[in-house]
Protein backbone atom coordinates (compact mmCIF):
# COMPACT_ATOMS: atom_id res chain seq x y z
CA UNK A 1 0.00 0.00 0.00
CA UNK A 2 0.91 3.72 -0.48
CA UNK A 3 3.16 4.80 2.05
CA UNK A 4 2.81 8.59 2.72
CA UNK A 5 2.00 11.06 5.05
CA UNK A 6 -0.73 13.19 3.47
CA UNK A 7 -2.14 10.12 2.58
CA UNK A 8 -3.10 7.09 4.25
CA UNK A 9 -4.91 3.67 2.60
CA UNK A 10 -6.62 0.91 4.11
CA UNK A 11 -9.09 -1.75 3.08
CA UNK A 12 -12.14 -2.20 5.04
CA UNK A 13 -13.88 -5.80 3.72
CA UNK A 14 -14.04 -5.40 0.13
CA UNK A 15 -13.81 -1.45 0.49
CA UNK A 16 -10.42 0.04 -0.13
CA UNK A 17 -10.79 3.50 1.42
CA UNK A 18 -8.13 6.35 0.63
CA UNK A 19 -7.81 9.17 2.92
CA UNK A 20 -6.19 12.69 1.63
CA UNK A 21 -4.68 13.59 5.25
CA UNK A 22 -3.20 16.99 5.09
CA UNK A 23 -5.28 19.03 7.12
CA UNK A 24 -3.14 21.54 8.70
CA UNK A 25 -3.36 23.00 4.51
CA UNK A 26 -6.52 21.61 4.03
CA UNK A 27 -5.66 18.59 2.15
CA UNK A 28 -3.99 20.97 -0.69
CA UNK A 29 -1.90 18.97 -2.85
CA UNK A 30 1.52 19.57 -3.66
CA UNK A 31 3.30 17.37 -5.77
CA UNK A 32 3.89 14.16 -3.80
CA UNK A 33 0.77 14.22 -2.18
CA UNK A 34 -0.80 14.45 -5.37
CA UNK A 35 0.89 11.83 -6.98
CA UNK A 36 0.01 9.38 -3.99
CA UNK A 37 -3.48 10.45 -4.26
CA UNK A 38 -2.81 8.83 -8.15
CA UNK A 39 -0.42 5.66 -6.98
CA UNK A 40 -3.12 4.38 -4.31
CA UNK A 41 -5.95 4.87 -6.78
CA UNK A 42 -4.46 2.94 -9.17
CA UNK A 43 -3.40 0.17 -6.63
CA UNK A 44 -6.72 -0.32 -5.56
CA UNK A 45 -7.82 -0.30 -9.26
CA UNK A 46 -5.75 -2.86 -10.31
CA UNK A 47 -6.45 -4.98 -7.09
CA UNK A 48 -8.74 -7.76 -7.70
CA UNK A 49 -9.71 -8.24 -3.69
CA UNK A 50 -10.85 -4.62 -3.71
CA UNK A 51 -14.35 -4.06 -5.34
CA UNK A 52 -15.28 -0.93 -4.29
CA UNK A 53 -12.78 2.37 -4.33
CA UNK A 54 -13.87 5.01 -1.31
CA UNK A 55 -12.09 8.88 -1.46
CA UNK A 56 -12.16 10.83 1.45
CA UNK A 57 -10.74 14.05 2.95
CA UNK A 58 -9.42 14.13 6.74
CA UNK A 59 -10.03 17.30 9.61
CA UNK A 60 -13.38 18.34 7.71
CA UNK A 61 -12.03 19.10 4.62
CA UNK A 62 -12.17 17.24 0.75
CA UNK A 63 -9.88 18.73 -1.02
CA UNK A 64 -9.08 22.05 -2.12
CA UNK A 65 -6.43 21.98 -5.27
CA UNK A 66 -2.93 22.75 -5.31
CA UNK A 67 -1.15 24.55 -2.28
CA UNK A 68 -1.21 28.15 -3.62
CA UNK A 69 1.43 28.91 -0.75
CA UNK A 70 4.42 27.65 -2.78
CA UNK A 71 3.43 29.98 -6.01
CA UNK A 72 5.53 32.78 -7.10
CA UNK A 73 2.30 34.34 -9.38
CA UNK A 74 4.25 34.76 -12.34
CA UNK A 75 5.38 32.47 -15.57
CA UNK A 76 7.61 30.53 -12.90
CA UNK A 77 5.16 28.35 -10.94
CA UNK A 78 3.83 27.30 -14.43
CA UNK A 79 6.20 23.66 -14.19
CA UNK A 80 4.94 23.79 -9.95
CA UNK A 81 1.68 23.93 -11.43
CA UNK A 82 1.95 21.25 -13.66
CA UNK A 83 3.41 18.79 -11.44
CA UNK A 84 0.15 18.93 -9.82
CA UNK A 85 -1.99 18.58 -12.80
CA UNK A 86 -0.10 15.42 -14.30
CA UNK A 87 -0.81 12.93 -10.90
CA UNK A 88 -3.95 14.56 -10.43
CA UNK A 89 -4.98 13.77 -13.67
CA UNK A 90 -3.75 10.31 -13.74
CA UNK A 91 -6.09 10.03 -10.66
CA UNK A 92 -8.77 11.45 -12.20
CA UNK A 93 -8.37 8.85 -15.37
CA UNK A 94 -8.16 6.23 -12.60
CA UNK A 95 -11.38 6.80 -10.93
CA UNK A 96 -13.15 7.12 -14.18
CA UNK A 97 -11.59 3.76 -15.98
CA UNK A 98 -11.34 1.67 -13.16
CA UNK A 99 -13.32 -1.90 -13.11
CA UNK A 100 -15.42 -1.25 -10.08
CA UNK A 101 -17.56 1.70 -8.73
CA UNK A 102 -15.91 3.90 -7.16
CA UNK A 103 -17.51 6.42 -4.04
CA UNK A 104 -16.63 9.61 -2.91
CA UNK A 105 -17.38 11.51 0.25
CA UNK A 106 -17.59 15.23 0.61
CA UNK A 107 -16.93 15.67 4.04
CA UNK A 108 -16.27 19.48 3.95
CA UNK A 109 -14.39 21.99 1.44
CA UNK A 110 -13.97 21.26 -1.83
CA UNK A 111 -12.58 22.95 -4.33
CA UNK A 112 -10.09 23.67 -7.54
CA UNK A 113 -8.60 20.72 -8.67
CA UNK A 114 -10.59 19.01 -5.57
CA UNK A 115 -13.47 18.67 -7.77
CA UNK A 116 -12.42 16.64 -10.16
CA UNK A 117 -11.55 13.96 -7.70
CA UNK A 118 -14.82 14.61 -5.87
CA UNK A 119 -16.88 14.35 -9.17
CA UNK A 120 -15.19 11.43 -10.92
CA UNK A 121 -16.82 8.91 -8.82
CA UNK A 122 -20.40 7.15 -9.66
CA UNK A 123 -21.54 7.68 -5.89
CA UNK A 124 -21.31 11.11 -4.26
CA UNK A 125 -22.19 11.60 -0.10
CA UNK A 126 -21.74 15.33 0.94
CA UNK A 127 -22.22 16.43 4.16
CA UNK A 128 -24.12 18.82 4.59
CA UNK A 129 -22.26 21.22 5.97
CA UNK A 130 -19.53 21.22 3.35
CA UNK A 131 -19.59 23.36 -0.21
CA UNK A 132 -18.01 23.16 -3.95
CA UNK A 133 -15.80 26.41 -4.87
CA UNK A 134 -14.92 26.45 -8.40
CA UNK A 135 -11.85 29.17 -7.12
CA UNK A 136 -9.53 28.81 -10.31
CA UNK A 137 -10.88 32.92 -11.62
CA UNK A 138 -10.10 34.25 -8.51
CA UNK A 139 -6.44 32.67 -8.93
CA UNK A 140 -6.27 34.22 -13.29
CA UNK A 141 -6.97 30.25 -13.82
CA UNK A 142 -9.16 28.41 -15.76
CA UNK A 143 -9.64 24.75 -14.30
CA UNK A 144 -7.76 21.07 -14.37
CA UNK A 145 -8.54 17.51 -12.93
CA UNK A 146 -11.17 17.17 -15.51
CA UNK A 147 -13.96 19.68 -13.74
CA UNK A 148 -14.36 21.68 -17.51
CA UNK A 149 -14.94 18.33 -18.61
CA UNK A 150 -16.91 16.91 -16.00
CA UNK A 151 -18.99 19.61 -14.85
CA UNK A 152 -21.62 20.22 -18.46
CA UNK A 153 -21.94 16.54 -18.37
CA UNK A 154 -23.32 16.48 -14.52
CA UNK A 155 -25.29 20.18 -14.36
CA UNK A 156 -25.70 21.00 -18.13
CA UNK A 157 -23.59 23.56 -19.99
CA UNK A 158 -25.14 26.97 -18.48
CA UNK A 159 -25.15 25.58 -15.03
CA UNK A 160 -21.54 25.01 -15.34
CA UNK A 161 -20.62 28.38 -17.25
CA UNK A 162 -22.45 29.83 -14.34
CA UNK A 163 -20.62 27.89 -11.55
CA UNK A 164 -17.40 28.64 -12.87
CA UNK A 165 -17.64 32.23 -14.32
CA UNK A 166 -19.94 33.70 -11.07
CA UNK A 167 -17.72 32.24 -8.25
CA UNK A 168 -20.87 31.30 -5.91
CA UNK A 169 -20.17 28.54 -3.64
CA UNK A 170 -22.65 25.72 -3.90
CA UNK A 171 -23.89 24.10 -0.62
CA UNK A 172 -24.81 20.80 -0.30
CA UNK A 173 -28.66 21.47 -1.23
CA UNK A 174 -28.18 22.96 -4.29
CA UNK A 175 -25.53 20.04 -5.13
CA UNK A 176 -28.06 17.99 -5.16
CA UNK A 177 -30.49 19.81 -6.48
CA UNK A 178 -27.75 20.05 -9.56
CA UNK A 179 -26.98 16.67 -9.58
CA UNK A 180 -23.49 17.69 -8.64
CA UNK A 181 -23.66 14.55 -5.79
CA UNK A 182 -26.05 12.02 -5.26
CA UNK A 183 -26.92 12.85 -1.47
CA UNK A 184 -26.26 15.13 0.98
CA UNK A 185 -26.57 14.04 5.06
CA UNK A 186 -26.15 15.34 8.38
CA UNK A 187 -22.50 15.94 9.43
CA UNK A 188 -22.83 13.71 11.62
CA UNK A 189 -24.50 10.64 10.21
CA UNK A 190 -21.63 11.45 7.31
CA UNK A 191 -18.89 8.62 8.19
CA UNK A 192 -21.41 5.64 9.11
CA UNK A 193 -23.62 7.04 5.43
CA UNK A 194 -20.41 7.35 3.30
CA UNK A 195 -19.26 3.47 4.55
CA UNK A 196 -22.80 1.82 4.03
CA UNK A 197 -23.02 3.13 0.32
CA UNK A 198 -19.41 1.60 -0.09
CA UNK A 199 -19.60 -1.59 1.09
CA UNK A 200 -23.23 -2.04 -0.54
CA UNK A 201 -21.63 -1.13 -3.81
CA UNK A 202 -18.64 -3.45 -3.19
CA UNK A 203 -21.17 -6.36 -2.28
CA UNK A 204 -22.58 -6.42 -5.78
CA UNK A 205 -22.33 -7.42 -9.60
CA UNK A 206 -18.72 -6.09 -9.65
CA UNK A 207 -18.13 -7.09 -13.36
CA UNK A 208 -21.32 -5.70 -14.14
CA UNK A 209 -20.89 -2.71 -12.53
CA UNK A 210 -17.75 -2.04 -14.78
CA UNK A 211 -19.54 -2.54 -17.76
CA UNK A 212 -21.98 0.24 -16.76
CA UNK A 213 -19.40 2.39 -15.57
CA UNK A 214 -17.65 2.32 -18.91
CA UNK A 215 -20.65 2.36 -21.10
CA UNK A 216 -22.16 6.05 -19.41
CA UNK A 217 -18.17 7.21 -19.57
CA UNK A 218 -17.53 6.42 -23.04
CA UNK A 219 -20.87 6.73 -24.65
CA UNK A 220 -20.58 10.85 -25.03
CA UNK A 221 -17.52 10.14 -27.36
CA UNK A 222 -19.37 7.55 -29.67
CA UNK A 223 -22.88 7.70 -32.37
CA UNK A 224 -25.95 5.26 -30.95
CA UNK A 225 -24.76 3.29 -33.19
CA UNK A 226 -21.91 2.38 -32.02
CA UNK A 227 -22.54 2.47 -28.69
CA UNK A 228 -25.85 0.19 -29.54
CA UNK A 229 -23.05 -2.54 -30.66
CA UNK A 230 -21.30 -1.73 -27.29
CA UNK A 231 -24.23 -2.43 -25.21
CA UNK A 232 -25.00 -5.59 -26.65
CA UNK A 233 -21.86 -7.11 -26.24
CA UNK A 234 -21.07 -6.28 -22.87
CA UNK A 235 -24.58 -7.50 -21.75
CA UNK A 236 -24.36 -10.75 -23.79
CA UNK A 237 -20.60 -10.97 -22.34
CA UNK A 238 -21.99 -10.94 -18.72
CA UNK A 239 -23.90 -14.01 -19.13
CA UNK A 240 -20.82 -16.21 -18.69
CA UNK A 241 -19.90 -14.77 -14.78
CA UNK A 242 -21.07 -16.49 -11.80
CA UNK A 243 -22.90 -13.18 -10.37
CA UNK A 244 -25.18 -13.76 -13.30
CA UNK A 245 -25.69 -16.98 -12.82
CA UNK A 246 -26.20 -16.14 -9.00
CA UNK A 247 -28.71 -13.17 -10.01
CA UNK A 248 -31.02 -15.70 -12.77
CA UNK A 249 -30.72 -18.47 -9.47
CA UNK A 250 -32.21 -16.41 -6.94
CA UNK A 251 -34.23 -13.64 -9.46
CA UNK A 252 -37.39 -16.48 -9.98
CA UNK A 253 -36.84 -17.49 -5.85
CA UNK A 254 -37.79 -13.94 -4.32
CA UNK A 255 -34.32 -13.81 -2.49
CA UNK A 256 -31.35 -11.41 -2.13
CA UNK A 257 -28.32 -12.43 -4.33
CA UNK A 258 -25.09 -12.95 -3.08
CA UNK A 259 -23.03 -11.82 -5.39
CA UNK A 260 -19.06 -12.80 -5.62
CA UNK A 261 -18.13 -9.91 -7.99
CA UNK A 262 -16.65 -11.95 -10.70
Amino acid sequence: MVQSADVTTDIVGDVGRVVMDRPDRHNAMDPEMAAAIATALHEFATDDGVRTIALTGSGGTFNTGADLSTLDGDERDADAIDAVAGPLHDAVRTMTRAPKPVVTGINGVVAGGGLGLALASDVAVMANDARFEYAYPSIGLSGDGGITWLLPRLVGLRRAQSFALLGEPIDAAEAVDRALVTEAVPADEFDDRFATVAADLASGPTEAFARIRRLFFEGTDRGLGRHLRHERESLTGLTTTRDYATGIGTFFEDEDPSFEGR
